[in-house]
């Protein structure tokens, strides 16, 4: 009897000890499934800072520098009398390829561009007209602007006023109706009904835009270097430290590339991978979607400000707002192309939720197919009121919703 009870308590025992240990393995699987989902974020950022943020602020920072070099050249030329068409055409096609940089970055404006007010320095608008026409009939502004080598462009930034910089300042000297800027009207005097009674000359114009592409210039220099560092070009540094600009998270000495590759460890502001997660599709992409439907698109359409028309004079609204959600596919992707990298939080879904991926992809798909008919219509500054406008602007807000839903799983996963 004794035996049979010690057997029976050996059996009950064994069977505690099966469950403790069962209980342990799956402790285990949890704490090895935990790890490895971190392990698939880390390598995510990895290839969306080196793949996405990178290779775009190094195109920016490149395509703005030529784009003040042609401007530079273009004055001289003008005053020369050897401005030709094609040099003008040539500037034109710089500045858009510069600005599709630019709106390919907005779905990581989250650090740099927000932290030291890059974003509205160089892209403000409506631009204001009045302004600009006063300040440009001043012959010492003009003076002022003019000397590149004697603080011009700081000049640009101190006497020209924010609203009249950037994108949209230079956009209005070489673009016009959607059209490049012809050489006759460089040759002659503005027309522009807010330059009446000025006598503002081509020349003049070309002064003012080749200080506010200097200065475009160096504020895209300051995105590079701060999110690439030390890997960004040593010229750029030096400019940018000659202009004594902030390049580094929180008055430290970290970049923000680093800040970010380096999530989890000390030093970085950033924690946990699931707040990288988040930071890329809530701070980032879902930020620029909103902002794309609900104001870039919404204010004009539903009439809550009829002038709030980005890229009026190039007529290309709707390419810029096409470029915004290529941003998110960039994001999304891990990439600059249109096939998800195996490192990327679209393939991260795919593996882990691929209900939830295929819905994320169909509303980018739809939102992208949305503005590519818009952009095959007509311009959003000749109709901001349109169906093509109406359907984008519903596409990008369902294509937000997906990319909340999609963080919130994440961040609970």
């Amino acid at each position: 009897m004794k035996k049979l009870c010690i057997f029976a308590w050996l059996l009950m025992a064994g069977s505690m000890g099966l469950v403790s240990c069962s209980s342990d393995d799956d402790d285990n699987k949890d704490d090895n499934r935990l790890a490895e989902k971190e392990q698939a974020m880390q390598a995510i950022t990895d290839q969306y800072v080196n793949n996405v943020v990178f290779p775009i602020y190094k195109s920016l920072a490149n395509q703005t520098s030529t784009l003040f070099e042609q401007l530079a050249d273009a004055k001289g030329k003008l005053r020369a009398g050897t401005l030709t068409q094609g040099d003008i055409d040539k500037i034109c096609n710089t500045f858009v390829s510069a600005r599709s940089a630019w709106e390919q970055s907005e779905s990581f404006l989250f650090g740099a561009a927000t932290d030291f007010g890059i974003d509205p320095h160089i892209d403000t608008w409506p631009l204001d007209r009045t302004a600009l026409a006063k300040a440009l009939s001043s012959a010492e502004i003009i003076d002022d602007l003019d000397d590149l080598d004697d603080g011009g462009i700081d000049n640009a930034r101190a006497l020209v006023g924010e609203q009249q910089l950037g994108f949209h300042g230079i956009e209005f000297i070489i673009f016009r109706n959607g059209k490049n800027r012809t050489l006759a009207a460089l040759k002659g005097i503005e027309d522009d009904e807010a330059f009446s009674g000025r006598n503002i000359t081509g020349e003049q114009e070309l002064v003012f835009a080749t200080a506010v592409a200097g200065d475009l210039r160096d504020k895209c220099y300051q995105l590079e270097v701060s999110w690439l560092g030390e890997q960004a070009p040593k010229a750029h540094q030096e400019r940018v430290e000659e202009c004594e600009f902030p390049t580094t998270v929180a008055g430290g000495d970290t970049s923000y590339g680093d800040n970010m590759l380096n999530a989890t460890k000390a030093g970085s502001t950033l924690s946990t991978w699931r707040g990288v997660m988040s930071t890329i599709l809530v701070a980032g992409c879902s930020n620029i979607c909103a902002e794309v439907a609900g104001q870039k698109i919404g204010q004009a359409y539903l009439g809550t400000d009829p002038d709030y028309i980005e890229s009026p004079y190039s007529q290309r609204s709707y390419y810029d707002f096409f470029d915004n959600v290529s941003s998110v596919q960039f994001s999304l992707y891990g990439n600059l192309g249109t096939t998800a990298h195996a490192n990327s939080i679209m393939n991260y879904l795919q593996k882990h939720n691929p209900t939830m991926a295929a819905d994320l992809k169909a509303r980018l798909d739809a939102a992208l197919s949305a503005l590519n008919t818009a952009k095959a219509g007509t311009p959003f500054v000749v109709e901001s009121h349109s169906a093509g406008a109406k359907a984008a602007m519903d596409a990008i807000n369902e294509l937000d919703d997906a990319l909340n839903t999609a963080a919130s799983w994440i961040a609970a996963n």
